[in-house]
């Protein structure tokens, strides 16, 4: 039987305005299959967004949703999370608004280890602004703020997310949906800051001006480029020029979580303050 996105679309919120040929309806929908697998009531999961072509999700999804300013959604969601550590707190970024302008929020958030749930779209770009290259743009590709190509090395957002703290990291793309809906499911079931980089296609502002011929083209380059990252551990280094690996990355367990270690403090003060009277 078909699957019923419906049952978790606000009515009168569609169509969407991602462009043709955007890949976000993919994780988009990967994220509502997910969330269907893991049983979860609507009500139990705050989705926060900041501002970027990423941030419109929250608004079609019957959650609970914070649309927030540019950069700052880990923060809005740290204050969710604090209040109501029983929620499921999701973000949604794209790769300027979490590792640009809300890069402080994001290792910051990462060394916390608090319990939420990052997905950032990687597409290279900022898309909703205007097609300005981003921390992640390639060297070499162009952008409208980088007309003559990208001279700035770029983020490797998992190797970031490591070393900033976070105790789970993945990597999927919106070709490899299937293989998605299960780095999400994993990373939401994880105590502590997981961090999944979600490569994604912009082809009006990116692909065009960098040899995509089309959406496709850019697809097939997810396909060819990300590779299991069993398989990729046993290449040798010359096989994997031009290949970044995918699926879970990195994961710790058992390290202290950031609400859990707020709330004893509490109670071991108020004990404190109690044996005092």
């Amino acid at each position: 039987m078909a699957f019923n996105y419906d049952q978790y679309i606000r009515g009168g919120k569609l169509p969407h305005i991602w462009c043709p040929g955007c890949t976000y309806g993919i994780v988009f929908k990967s994220l509502l299959r997910a969330v269907d697998t893991l049983k979860l009531n609507r009500d139990d999961i705050a989705l926060v967004s900041g501002i970027g072509c990423a941030s419109r999700l929250p608004g079609y999804v019957d959650f609970n949703t914070l649309h927030t300013t540019h950069g700052r959604a880990l923060g809005f969601a740290t204050g969710i999370k604090m209040a109501k550590p029983d929620k499921h707190v999701l973000v949604v970024s794209g790769d300027g608004d979490a590792t640009a302008i809300g890069g402080n929020h994001f290792i910051h958030a990462c060394r916390r280890n608090i319990d939420i749930t990052l997905l950032v779209f990687n597409n290279y770009i900022y898309g909703m602004t205007g097609g300005q290259y981003s921390p992640t743009t390639p060297s070499g590709h162009l952008a409208t703020t980088m007309p003559y190509g990208n001279i700035d090395p770029s983020f490797n957002i998992p190797e970031l997310a490591k070393g900033a703290g976070a105790s789970f990291v993945a990597r999927g793309t919106a070709y490899h949906a299937a293989g998605l809906d299960k780095l999400i499911i994993e990373a939401m079931q994880h105590k502590g800051l997981s961090v999944v980089e979600i490569m994604n296609a912009c082809p009006t502002t990116h692909g065009r001006r960098n040899k995509f011929k089309s959406p496709t083209d850019m697809l097939l380059w997810m396909k060819d480029t990300f590779l299991p990252a069993v398989a990729f551990d046993k290449l040798p280094p010359e096989k994997t020029v031009g290949k970044l690996p995918m699926g879970v990355l990195y994961k710790k367990e058992g390290l202290p979580e950031y609400c859990e270690t707020y709330y004893g403090l509490v109670a071991r003060l108020k004990k404190q303050r109690e044996g005092r009277a």
